[in-house]
C-alpha cells in the first residue's frame, strides 16, 4: 500500500485565506507609501528652492558694484534686478532673489544639464513648474499637490514660499 504525501484541500483554503487577510491589511499600508513619497519629495523641493533663493540672494548681494562678472551684472539700482552667475549660466533676479521663471527659481533649485532646465527633464525628476507653481508630475490632483514661488514685491522685501498643499498628494 501506497502512502499518499501533500496537503488536504482545508489546508489549502486556510493558507489562501490568510494570505488574502494579509494582503487586506497590508495594501491599504502600501498605497499610502506612495501619496506619503510624493509629500516627502515636495518637502524637499520646497527645501531646496528656499536654500536656492538664499544662496542667490547672497552672491548677488556680494557682486553688487562689481560690474559684469562672468557675463552677468547685479546692480543695487532697481532692486537689484538683472543677473547673477551660478554653475555657469545667468540667474534673472528680482530684488536680489531669483525670478519666478525658468531662468530664475527653477535653475536655481533644481540640477538639470541645461540652463534653463526644460519641462521634460523636470518632469524627469518628477515635478512641473509654470509661473512660479512647482507641482507633483503623477500626482493624482497636481494642483493640490504643490506650492507657490513669489519674488519679492519689491526693495528689501523677501520672496514668498507658500506651504505645501497636500490634498492631491
Amino acid at each position: 500500500m501506497k502512502r499518499q504525501s501533500g496537503f488536504t484541500l482545508i489546508e489549502l483554503v486556510v493558507v489562501i485565506v490568510i494570505l488574502g487577510i494579509l494582503a487586506a491589511v497590508a495594501l491599504p499600508r502600501f498605497a499610502s507609501l506612495e501619496r506619503d513619497a510624493r509629500v516627502a519629495s515636495l518637502n524637499a523641493l520646497r527645501g531646496s528652492v528656499e536654500a536656492g533663493a538664499a544662496m542667490i540672494s547672497g552672491a548677488a548681494r556680494a557682486r553688487v558694484g562689481q560690474g559684469a562678472v562672468n557675463g552677468c551684472t547685479t546692480t543695487a539700482g532697481g532692486g537689484g534686478t538683472v543677473a547673477v552667475r551660478t554653475a555657469g549660466n545667468c540667474v534673472t533676479l528680482v530684488s536680489f532673489y531669483p525670478d519666478a521663471g525658468a531662468a530664475g527659481i527653477v535653475a536655481a533649485a533644481v540640477a538639470t544639464p541645461t540652463f534653463p532646465p526644460t519641462a521634460a527633464e523636470l518632469a524627469a525628476k518628477g515635478y512641473a513648474h509654470a509661473a512660479g507653481v512647482f507641482t507633483m508630475v503623477g500626482a493624482p490632483t497636481p494642483a493640490t499637490c504643490s506650492f507657490t514661488y513669489t519674488p519679492p514685491a519689491g526693495p528689501g522685501l523677501a520672496p514668498v514660499i507658500g506651504p505645501v498643499a497636500v490634498g492631491g498628494c
